[in-house]
Parts: structure tokens; C-alpha cells; sequence
């Protein structure tokens, strides 16, 4: 193992720090030692750097399996930009860019190889890294491979076959939420050969957590961010609402912006920057947003509607206060809001006639014949899909992912990839060029002038900045670069976005599919419980908000925390007499006429007590209720 000052060299080397974070150290130790080790940190305890300083500090690279391919990418580009070699490989590259990838890991020109999970049921591919000088087996979000996990992915499962193929190699899991059932869970599928797990507190002492009960959400909201100062993160579940509700803060004078993930590379990156410079406020999002952003400084993180499990919420609202200073996670809650998640676990597990048929629809939309289509990708467009067969979204998407788990398809969501460009012929061909296409020429002299790099590797572009910086029009340069591809002067990857299907079986007819218990009836018994512990944390005001949370994972704690809304209110109640909110009602309303709103909002008093003192003085004769719902003191200020 290296000496730890060979670690500590390496973190103020690439990151600037002189002192790991808690538990950092111990897990790195850990790997260095050489030991299968799962690490639990919270949202922001710096997962990453605890596989990537081990890395620095051994011989060979690591093999990063990660399910989001934009998280993917972010993290190899974050590498780079420290002078850390990193590739990545996922199905949206082409058989080039693969094969290059894995030139440069044999080459030992890589430290860090990142994959998606759906890469290592390729044959080709588990051959291929054989040949690698693998020092470590990373599984990032490893609660995927967990069927009792709230995100379970199948393609997970695949993550053994490299256990098979590096047995000697140890694996680093790491995850931000996970039950102790689904702890264990991962440990055994990942084949741990001793337990070993290295946690860190869930308990964030400066996140204060609260539920507002409201019939209004929006005007609530507006209230919320006027009173609160400061970056935020709105989460929503629908796309559209996003637009709707950053329109709705513009309208109150609140800088925002919204974010989902059907909004193009370019217009996301842009979005993001402005937010995390601090040149919008606020970001109004689906849970698209957030993941490997890491932006200190939130002070609030609010979710208007409830999320799925208590994993989703908290890993959302841990976006708050990565520096350590006051924050707050409040999630907006109304009575309807029982019932709208409640229908979420039909819309989650449709009935199974319905995924037999979904199945069926897949095979005849992609022109896919019984008993073909063995291990071959299709792209899908999901809601071409959808309008075809005039069928439901939710239910749909549901079927999809339940066909996935079963085993008979893998259903990838959209992925979008940038527009890249590697030059093929040498310098000297690229002048006098003989092409048809108006302004070819002009449009390859732009790329040579922008980009570098382009005659070792793919180099992404961006058709809209040269058009801009150039005076192109865009068709322009597409088509010069079409017309550049097919005289072997460039390859050019024009910019994609479409989720993808692979069969993992040969087609079947639907009425021999086994849709098996474990990933229908147990799956829909786990997610109704999960969703029994929201509603619990929403609606019961007697528990402290932040203790059921941490308990939910597994974590025992003495006292409650002190500062969510319920131990708020709970001091509020004992620091008091019946004579002082008696005297605050009294008082407010001798200065000038309040109405009940203005005397609950002020008073620091619980609302049913306010409530039910100022009935009690209107009935003894102390306050009088005037003709505009206003209440006054009638006896005059000395």
C-alpha cells in the first residue's frame, strides 16, 4: 500500500485539497489494501475522488461502471481537465471510437475506463479487456443492482462477469442511499468476499427538513423563495411544469430557469453554467438535474411533488448544503397528493396482459420476427411508439423497464450524443479539395481553426457555434460535412438523440412470456411499501422529520434533531404559556385590525393554538370580529 503522504500528495496535486473529507481516507485505505469494500456517503461526500486517488497511487487503471451516461461523460471530461487520462464507452459510440478507447487502456495511456452496465453483456468486449492491467473495479449508484433498491437495473447483474474475468481484483460499490436489506443485497450480488462497509452519518445537521401543508403550492412557493435567500433546486415531476413554474417565479420577480432531459447538450450546459455562476437563482427541474453537479452553496431544495421513495428524496434534497452552512429541504404536500401517489403503482406495474401486449407491439413497430433479434440494438423512438399504438406513457415506460428486469429486452432512455469530427486524411489532401458542396472548403478550414486534436481522435464540434463564429448557415455545414464523410477526408458523428432497444432473447410470442414473481408482485409490494414511508413522513406531524429519515437507512439515533419543522413546532409548544399567546393576540391587535392569516403567519405559536385563542377571546368579549374579517383589541394603546 502506498504511504499515505503518496495519497495526500496526489489529492492537493489534481484537486487542490490538503485534507480528505470524512471517510474518504477509509475507504481509499480500504482499496488500497486491497479489500471489496461498499461505501455509503450521503449526496456531496465526494464519492468520486475515493476511487480516483486509489487509482492515481496504483499500477494500472479502473473499470468505472456507471449507469448515466451524461454523469459518465462529465466525469471523464472533469478528469481530463486535471491532466487525468479517462475514456469512455457506452452504446451511443461508434465501432471506432470503441476500438480506440480500448487501444489507448492496453496501451496504458488510460487510468480510468468508464462503462455502462449494458457494455459487459458484450462477449467482444469481456475479451477484449482481458488484456487490461485492471487494478480496481469500481460500481457507482451500486443500489442498481439491488432488486429490493428503489432504481433496480438488470443490466447491474451483468457487473459479476467482471469478478469472473479480474477474480484477484478487489470492487469498490458506493452508493448515497441504501436500506440495510438492500446493503446486503449488493454485497452478495457483487460477490464480496468478506463484508466490509465503510459509512458515513446520514444525519446533514445543517439541512433543516420540512413539510409545508398548503392547498396553494405555487403561492407557497413564490412565499418560500422571497423569504428564503439564496440558490435553489425546484423538483417536479413533469417536463412541462418545469417551463410553467420557472414562467410563474419570473412573474414574481424571482431569477429562474428550467431544466429537464429532453432539452438539448448545448441548452443544458448553458442552463447549468448560468445556474451554478450564480447568474440564475433558481433551477426548476425534473430529477434529470443534479447528478455530479456539484454546486456548494444551495440553500434550498424544494420538491412540489412527492417523490417515489424516500431514496429519491433524500438523495435530492442532500443537494443542499455541501458547504455546511444553513439549509433547507421542504418538500410541498396536499391532502390530493395521497391519492396521486398512490396511482403511481398502477402506473408502475401495469397489468401484466398489458406488458404482454407492449412486448408484442415493441416486435412489430421495430419489424423484429418471432424467433429473430438475439442480442442486436434497435433504436427506439419511444414516443413515435406511443402515437402509433395510441397507447398510455406511464404505463407503457413501465412495461418496458418490467420486460427489461424479465429479462427478454434492455429498454436504454434516450441518450444524446454531441456532434464529433476526426480528420482521415493528412494535411496535405485538405487544400484544393475537388467537392460539389457550396463552401465545403470553408466549412473545413473552420474546423481546423476551432478544434485541435482532430487527426489523433473524435473531437465533439458544435455545428451552432461555427455557423455563429463563421457566418454558415447550419444546412451549410451539415451538408459539407456529409459530403467531406463520404470522400474519406472526415468522419463526422452528426449530434443523436434516441433511447435504444436490444433483445436479449430472441423474439417470442407474447403469450409465452413468464413474467416472474420477483420482479412483478415482490417489485410492487416493495415499491407500496416505499411509498407507505413517504406518505408517513408527509403526513404524520408527530415524528422528527429528519430521525425517520435517517432511520429508514438503517441508522439509530438517540434524540430528535432539534431543527425540522416537527421539533420547530414541538419547542413552540412547550416554551409557552396559554397567557402568552393570550398576550400576542391581544397586543397585535390593539396596534391595528389583523386578520386570522396576519396573526397565525406573526405569531410564534403553533396555528391551532392562535386559532383556537382567538375564538376563545371573541366569545369572552376581548376581541372583536369586524365586518372585514379583520379582529380587533377594542381597548386603546396607553
Amino acid at each position: 500500500m502506498p504511504p499515505k503522504s503518496d495519497i495526500h500528495h496526489i489529492l492537493e496535486k489534481y484537486w487542490g485539497y490538503k485534507e480528505f473529507r470524512p471517510l474518504q481516507e477509509d475507504i481509499i485505505k480500504s482499496v488500497l489494501d486491497g479489500r471489496d469494500t461498499l461505501g455509503l456517503m450521503p449526496t456531496g461526500g465526494g464519492k468520486s475522488i475515493t476511487f480516483q486517488v486509489p487509482t492515481l497511487a496504483m499500477e494500472g487503471l479502473a473499470i468505472v461502471v456507471t449507469p448515466i451516461v451524461s454523469l459518465m461523460k462529465d466525469q471523464v471530461d472533469n478528469l481530463i481537465s486535471r491532466h487525468i487520462k479517462a475514456v469512455y464507452l457506452h452504446a451511443g459510440l461508434t465501432a471506432s471510437e470503441h476500438r480506440k478507447a480500448i487501444e489507448k487502456c492496453r496501451n496504458g495511456k488510460c487510468k480510468f475506463l468508464y462503462v455502462s452496465p449494458e457494455r459487459l453483456e458484450n462477449e467482444n468486449f469481456l475479451a477484449q479487456i482481458k488484456t487490461l492491467d485492471v487494478c480496481l473495479i469500481v460500481v457507482d449508484e451500486a443500489h442498481c443492482i439491488s432488486q429490493w433498491g428503489y432504481d433496480f437495473r438488470p443490466s447491474f447483474l451483468n457487473i459479476a462477469l467482471l469478478r469472473k474475468v479480474f477474480p484477484s481484483t478487489p470492487v469498490l460499490a458506493l452508493t448515497a442511499t441504501a436500506t440495510p436489506l438492500v446493503v446486503d443485497d449488493i454485497q452478495e450480488k457483487l460477490q464480496f468476499r468478506c463484508c466490509n462497509i465503510l459509512r458515513k452519518s446520514f444525519i446533514r445537521e445543517n439541512i433543516s427538513y420540512v413539510v409545508r401543508h398548503t392547498t396553494e403550492k405555487l403561492g407557497e412557493l413564490v412565499h418560500i423563495m422571497k423569504s428564503v435567500p439564496g440558490s435553489a433546486i425546484i423538483y417536479v415531476r413533469s417536463r412541462k411544469r418545469t417551463k410553467l413554474i420557472a414562467d410563474e417565479l419570473k412573474r414574481n420577480g424571482i431569477s429562474a430557469d428550467y431544466y429537464h432531459a429532453g432539452i438539448n447538450i448545448e441548452e443544458k450546459e448553458d442552463k447549468q453554467n448560468k445556474w451554478k455562476n450564480d447568474e440564475i437563482r433558481v433551477i426548476v427541474a425534473t430529477n434529470a438535474f443534479g447528478m455530479g453537479i456539484d454546486k456548494p452553496d444551495v440553500r434550498l431544495v424544494v420538491h412540489i411533488d412527492l417523490p417515489n421513495s424516500l431514496e429519491e428524496y433524500f438523495q435530492e434534497a442532500g443537494r443542499a448544503g455541501r458547504d455546511g452552512k444553513r439549509s433547507w429541504a421542504v418538500m410541498l404536500v396536499k391532502d390530493t397528493d395521497k391519492g396521486v401517489l398512490r396511482r403511481h403503482l398502477s402506473e408502475q406495474f401495469p397489468e401484466k396482459d398489458f406488458i404482454r401486449k407492449t412486448y408484442e407491439r415493441v416486435g412489430n413497430f421495430l419489424e423484429v420476427a418471432v424467433g429473430e433479434g438475439y442480442d442486436r440494438m434497435y433504436d427506439f423512438n419511444f414516443n413515435l411508439f406511443c402515437r402509433t399504438f395510441n397507447v398510455p406513457v406511464l404505463p407503457t415506460h413501465s412495461a418496458l423497464r418490467i420486460l427489461s428486469q424479465a429479462g427478454y429486452i434492455q429498454f436504454v432512455e434516450e441518450i444524446e450524443t454531441q456532434s464529433r469530427v476526426m480528420i482521415l486524411a493528412n494535411k496535405d489532401e485538405l487544400y484544393n479539395l475537388p467537392t460539389t458542396t457550396p463552401r465545403a472548403d470553408e466549412v473545413l478550414q473552420a474546423i481546423l481553426r476551432t478544434y485541435t486534436g482532430l487527426f489523433a481522435d473524435y473531437v465533439f464540434i458544435n455545428e451552432d457555434v461555427l455557423a455563429f463564429r463563421y457566418n454558415l448557415e447550419p444546412q451549410t455545414i451539415y451538408d459539407a460535412l456529409l459530403e467531406l464523410t463520404r470522400m474519406h477526408i472526415l468522419h463526422y458523428i452528426p449530434r443523436k438523440r434516441t433511447p435504444y432497444i436490444i433483445y436479449s432473447t430472441s423474439r417470442e410470442e407474447p403469450q409465452q412470456l413468464l413474467i416472474p414473481k420477483a420482479v412483478y408482485e415482490v417489485l410492487r409490494q416493495r415499491m407500496e411499501q416505499r411509498i407507505d414511508a413517504v406518505l408517513t413522513y408527509c403526513f404524520d406531524d408527530s415524528i422528527c422529520r429528519e430521525n425517520y429519515l435517517v432511520q429508514y437507512f438503517g441508522e439509530h439515533v438517540n434524540k430528535p434533531c432539534g431543527h425540522c419543522d416537527t421539533c420547530i413546532e414541538r419547542r413552540k409548544r412547550s416554551d409557552h404559556t396559554p397567557q402568552d399567546v393570550q398576550e400576542g393576540i391581544l397586543y397585535m391587535t390593539q396596534v391595528k385590525p389583523r386578520t386570522l392569516k396576519e396573526l397565525v403567519s406573526t405569531l410564534s405559536f403553533p396555528k391551532d393554538e392562535v386559532i383556537a385563542t382567538v375564538s376563545f377571546l371573541v366569545d369572552e368579549g376581548f376581541l372583536r370580529h369586524l365586518s372585514d374579517d379583520t379582529y380587533k383589541n377594542p381597548i386603546p394603546l396607553k
